[in-house]
């Protein structure tokens, strides 16, 4: 029980954006799958019209969804059960096996092959998301851009300056634990930057670099 409670506890630091009820109802639909209004009501002791008031914005965040549940007798019900997005708000080791996995892809086949991982993530990155930048001025190439990363978790601030150039500032690095080590990483943003915005990219300040944030200067490529 100590160690479920140390769990349940993680859990709760980690949704620390959600309400307290509804953090009960997501380690709950995490713990024991998908529920109805009634099983979540009856398990919390508050009334169902409480949890439906809960549920209402669980669903608006997309942290959960429904599938109808047919009974042998009454009515059809809803079951509720947590979606991909809602991922995030539970303890994950990605970082950790990522760099355990980078390791020994570096021990095994040399510094080369790290080189390459990154760039094939670049070009997967390029390849996914260039044909919605096409015929865009840059501007609006970067208002894209920020919004990209914003989803990535990248957490983004930018403005036009008065000489014509952008700052484009990053206040989070989803793999800072990466890019600590793996300093490629980094240099293959700016690469890939560059070639999603046709245009020229220099970073100016940098989080492993023991910068407060990623920040770069962004202007329109000189002609010829």
């Amino acid at each position: 029980m100590d160690l479920i409670a140390k769990q349940e506890g993680r859990w709760k630091d980690r949704m620390k954006d959600t309400g307290s009820t509804r953090k009960q109802i997501m380690m709950m639909l995490k713990t024991e799958g998908a529920l109805t209004v009634s099983e979540i009501a009856e398990r919390l002791g508050v009334t169902e019209m409480a949890v439906r008031r809960h549920i209402n914005t669980l669903e608006r965040d997309r942290l959960i969804e429904s599938r109808l549940l047919r009974q042998s007798m009454g009515r059809p019900t809803n079951q509720y059960f947590l979606t991909e997005k809602s991922e995030q708000f539970f303890p994950k080791q990605y970082a950790d096996f990522t760099m355990e996995i980078l390791s020994d892809l570096e021990k095994n086949h040399g510094p080369e092959i790290i080189e390459e991982v990154f760039r094939n993530r670049a070009q997967r990155i390029l390849n996914r998301h260039l044909p919605k930048f096409k015929g865009k001025n840059l501007e609006e190439k970067i208002r894209l851009l920020a919004d990209l990363q914003d989803k990535r978790g990248y957490m983004v601030k930018w403005e036009k300056q008065a000489d014509g150039t952008f700052q484009f500032i990053e206040y989070n690095c989803p793999i800072s634990m990466v890019a600590g080590e793996y300093r490629q990483a980094c240099k293959c943003e700016v690469n890939w930057f560059g070639e999603l915005l046709g245009a020229e990219v220099e970073r100016i300040e940098c989080k492993t670099d023991n910068g407060q944030n990623c920040v770069y200067i962004i202007r329109e490529k000189e002609n010829g």
